[in-house]
């Protein structure tokens, strides 16, 4: 995720404007900044598109949150690095009073404070964006910033339409019935708080590999094991080559390559593969997703869950022709409804849940197998 960079890293191009600007009311935004110079930059660049309008400026949390008790808006931005309570720490009670509105972390911090965005994630933060220095503002983040905007807040703008009817559910195809070996988790933008959801859920003992590709920065990756170590119980390691698949371990995608699997005698290692992917991401969930469907067969269980754009599609396809099961996480409970969408809609999903209440069907699975422990910590 470079500083201004038109495409951040891990995101398809295209994807995070992938929303049409089809919109008859704008998207309402605020932005919460203690720099004047800040809040008034980006309120000039929301304002050049006109699906969309800054509603409410603060410059601290603690008015954020008095003025979310009096306007409603879609889309936040939201510094971290302010004075008072500050964004991180306001960041709770910022979204008890949004009433569903998307929060896009946008500081300097997301540049090299890794522990403090990916907190602000694992809180609910739906996605991150690093704030240029004074003067450096480049030519695509203008751009980045308002197609990330219109992303985030195309589900809660939904919300507040009146006579927009909701689609009729989505069939789920039959679960393999399968007990798997090997788990497989694949997100991206608003992914890092439903997986805190789902490892919530899951027992303290489980008898699988889990295999994770989100869409970070490679800087990001060893603070994002360490965090999901301590949310599961788990060990959690940033994948290596040939480091080997053992259950109850985590291995995380480095953020400059994909996981794939080969097999060693009885032991699957991993193999990194720096080979662009198809879906433009980089580390991207359709390799890990092929790569396990070649080598466990109907074996592998998958979960996508939130995130832009497609990938993991593919990768689900082949799992699913290989008889494995795939899970995808609902819309209501998506920051956005992009990856788990695409999944969901081709037929491929045995289930459409909330994180949490995919981890309880995994749980229940793994302990008839047992496979698994208490789901209770």
């Amino acid at each position: 995720m470079s500083l201004g960079s038109a495409r951040p890293r891990g995101e398809p191009p295209g994807s995070a404007g992938s929303a049409p600007k089809t919109r008859t009311v704008p998207l309402k935004v605020m932005v919460v900044d203690d720099s004047v110079t800040a809040r008034t930059v980006h309120s000039r660049i929301v304002a050049g598109d006109d699906d969309m309008a800054v509603v409410a400026v603060a410059g601290t949390a603690e008015q954020a949150i008095r003025l979310l008790g009096e306007v409603r808006v879609d889309v936040i931005l939201l510094d971290l690095d302010m004075p008072g309570i500050g964004g991180l720490d306001g960041l709770p009670r910022i979204i008890a009073a949004a009433h569903g509105a998307r929060i896009m972390v946008v500081s300097s911090l997301t540049v090299d404070g890794a522990e403090q965005t990916l907190a602000a994630l694992a809180l609910g933060a739906a996605d991150t964006l690093p704030k240029p220095l004074a003067g450096s503002f480049d030519e695509g983040y203008p751009e980045t910033l308002r197609a990330k905007v219109r992303a985030l807040g195309s589900a809660s703008a939904r919300r507040r339409m009146p006579g927009i009817a909701a689609p009729p559910p989505l069939k789920a195809r039959p679960d393999s019935g399968k007990t798997p070996r090997v788990l497989a988790i694949g997100a991206s933008t608003g992914g890092i708080h439903a997986l805190g959801q789902f490892l919530r859920g899951m027992p303290r003992r489980v008898g699988l590999p889990v295999l994770v590709t989100q869409h970070l920065p490679a800087s990001f990756m060893p603070v994002f094991a360490s965090q999901l170590q301590n949310l599961s119980g788990w060990e959690a390691l940033v994948a290596q080559d040939n480091i080997a698949l053992l259950p109850g371990r985590i291995l995380v995608a480095p953020g400059d390559a994909h996981i794939t699997v080969w097999a060693d005698g009885d032991i699957r290692r991993v193999r990194l593969d720096h080979a662009p992917a198809a879906s433009g991401c980089i580390p991207s969930v359709d390799p890990m997703f092929s790569s396990l469907a070649e080598i466990y067969g109907a074996d592998v269980l998958a979960i996508v869950l939130s995130g832009m754009g497609r990938d993991g599609a593919a990768g689900a396809a082949r799992i699913v022709a290989a008889g494995g099961s795939v899970f995808a996480q609902d819309e209501a409970s998506c920051a956005v409804w992009g990856m788990p969408r695409a999944v969901a809609e081709a037929g491929l999903a045995c289930a459409i849940l909330p994180p949490d209440q995919i981890a309880h069907r995994i749980a229940g699975t793994l302990r008839v197998a047992g496979l698994g422990g208490s789901p209770w910590k």
